[in-house]
Order: C-alpha cells, then structure tokens, then sequence
C-alpha cells in the first residue's frame, strides 16, 4: 500500500489529468505500477523523471537512503511496469542503465536537477538511473481488437516483436565482446542487463499468455468445439516444451556475463524456432474460430 502521502499525491495525479500541487507544483512527475518481486500485488508509486531525447528516466534515489527503493526491487524481478503520464497510460520494460551508460545518463539527470546529485552525495550506493522503454515493435500492433483473434493476434504481434529485439540485443552483446582487443578481462557487458530485462519481460508475458490460455481459454473451447480437443492438446503440449527452454535460457541468463556465446545463441535460435512454430499453428487452427467471438466478452447470454 502506498503512503498516505503517496496516495494523496496518486490521487491528485489522476483527478487533474497528471498535474500535482504543492512540493511538486511545476515538476515533471509521473506514476510507476510495478508487481512485487515476492508478493505479486500490484504497487504505485509517484516519481520524478527525466526526459533525455527519446528516453524516459528515472532514478532510484530513496531520498539518498542507503537502501535501494521497493520500486527498483521489483523492477529487477519483474520488468514490465505500467507507466501514467499526463493523460497516457502504457506499458513499458524498465530497463536500469550500466557502467559507462549509466553514468552518462546520471550525468544528465543531475544537470537537470542537482538535487540528485546530493542524494548521490548522502548514500555509498550508486544510484540506478532506470529507463523507461516502450518497445519499437508495439508501433505495428494494431490498438483496438474487436474479436478474440484480434486480441489474440495483439498478444503474438508482441511476443514476436519482442523475441527479435532480444535476439537483435544478444548480437549487438556478443559482437561487442569479440571485439574487444588488447590485454586484461573484456569490458563488463554494457547491455547485459537491458537483455536480461527483455528476456524476462518476454518470458512473464508468454507464460501468462500461455497459463491462461491453459486455464481458460482452451477448456471453454473444447467443450463447444469437441473436434479440436487433439489439437489443444498438442498446444497444451509445446506449451510445456516452450516453459522447459525458458527455464534453461534463464539459467545462462543468471551469468549473461560470461556466458558462452554460441551455446546462448543455439538456446535462443531453438526457443525462436519452436514458438514461432507455436504460434504459427496456433493461429492456421484457432483464429477462423476465435474470429467469430467478440472481445471484449459480453455478459452470458440467457
């Protein structure tokens, strides 16, 4: 739950459109929704940002405490974040920026206001500049779906989108390790935590996708279309194949560092061949179906 405080200020910020009075009169603010890294629960909480060219920041000040906030905890475990700003709402991958990266960008911060830098002054810890990213590929995913395959084609469009970007990332990673020349250890990956973010956006994403079509979806489908049952099971099926390598590409994850290139390649080439596969077939044999129900659903019909 957030503050009193806190809460008067989300409060405010929703009734007027994202403006806020007192202490943040004038200021750049705006409301992160994050899901708890232990308890799963949906938490808001108001923040300053900054806007540097495309880029959204924020920083994980804690008022120079020497603890990392709750916020920032969360967005390590669980990466994809709801984001209101003004009017807008829209779902981002908070992505905290490393190295050489980060102090640039904290650089940034503290020139727009130098108040960060007496946070920074207060801790021993270094404050995370995290950026706020809306993935490319969400610019091709049509806004509005009318039908369950229309939503349906929503959730594959980003799945897939985001399956190139992490591929397209882990080249840029590797590439940048080969070409590093001259004596001592490479450089520490720069955008290796920007992967791991992404990855695991990507793998919350389809494992709800996957879970609830499990749960829901196929169940209620199968009771009205029983000569799909062989096919649902076979979904049902590489959905577990899909969950069995998302599991193994978090373990080489947990060391992206040093991880070996081509076994992390080979591992990300299998889990893009398969679930693309999945999801081509997924959509030759439900989508015709699916076309027919509308979304959202309406109230049962007497």
């Amino acid at each position: 739950m957030p503050t009193p405080f806190n809460q008067s200020v989300i409060d405010e910020f929703r009734a007027r459109g994202g403006k806020v009075g007192g202490p943040f009169e004038g200021g750049d603010l705006l409301l992160l929704t994050t899901t708890g890294a232990r308890s799963g629960k949906q938490h808001t909480t108001p923040l300053g940002f900054l806007r540097d060219g495309g880029l959204l920041l924020v920083v994980g000040s804690n008022l120079g405490s020497p603890r990392h906030p709750d916020w920032y905890h969360n967005v390590l475990a669980r990466p994809t974040v709801r984001v209101e700003l003004g009017t807008e709402e829209f779902q981002a991958i908070a992505v905290p920026a490393e190295g050489e990266r980060r102090d640039r960008l904290f650089a940034r911060v503290v020139a727009a206001d130098p108040g960060y830098g007496d946070y920074q002054a207060r801790t021993d810890r270094t404050l995370p500049v995290v950026v706020l990213e809306r993935p490319a590929h969400e610019a091709d995913i049509p806004e509005a779906a009318d039908t369950f395959a229309a939503k349906m084609l929503q959730v594959h469009l980003w799945l897939r989108g985001q399956l190139r970007h992490v591929r397209a990332e882990t080249d840029a990673h590797f590439a940048a390790r080969a070409a590093h020349q001259g004596p001592g250890e490479p450089p520490a990956p720069g955008i290796g935590l920007r992967i791991r973010q992404h990855c695991l956006a990507f793998c919350d994403a389809l494992e709800f996708h996957h879970t609830s079509e499990d749960a829901h979806l196929f169940p209620t489908m199968a009771g009205y279309h029983p000569e799909l049952r062989a096919t649902f099971d076979r979904l049902a099926e590489e959905h577990r194949t899909v969950a069995r390598i998302q599991g193994e590409l978090a373990a080489l994850l947990a060391d992206i560092g040093h991880a070996d290139p081509e076994r992390f390649r080979t591992e990300l080439a299998r889990m893009s061949e398969e679930l693309t596969a999945h999801l081509d077939y997924e959509e030759e044999t439900l989508l015709p179906i699916l076309a027919e129900l509308p979304w959202p659903p309406g109230p049962p019909t007497a």
